[in-house]
């Protein structure tokens, strides 16, 4: 089993940063995926981005070239950085793993490969 756990949310103003942050603990595997989701009220679960062990990065359009997924191995974290926020940014982000798994798609699209998927942070920007 694998747990991950989501930190770094809050509020910010529009054009804003703010980093967030996945822990992974538990089993260690030489080969996994972490992906970062977000869902919004009302609207559909979203992919943002995603990282292997790797460090194959995707990113879903509308975030490409305002955020940045980059990972500490030794210390089993993911990072999410996000500038030049908007107010559509506004979600609950939720981190999400998935390990040994050669048929899964590390992606942004395939929320379903993911079986690990932490509580989610919610980050709030105001115009």
């Amino acid at each position: 089993q694998v747990q991950v756990e989501e930190s770094g949310g809050g509020s910010v103003q529009a054009g804003g940063s703010q980093r967030l942050s996945c822990k992974a603990s538990g089993v260690l595997y030489s080969s996994y995926c972490v992906g970062w989701f977000r869902q919004a009220p009302g609207r559909e679960r979203e992919g943002v981005a995603s990282i292997d062990s790797d460090d194959t990065i995707n990113y879903a359009n509308s975030v490409k070239g305002r955020f940045s997924i980059s990972q500490d191995k030794a210390k089993r974290m993911v990072y999410l950085q996000m500038n030049s926020l908007e107010p559509d940014d506004t979600a609950t982000y939720y981190c999400a793993a998935f390990g040994a798994c050669p048929w899964c798609r590390c992606s942004v699209v395939a929320s379903d490969d993911y079986n690990y998927w932490g509580r989610g942070t919610q980050v709030t920007v105001s115009s």
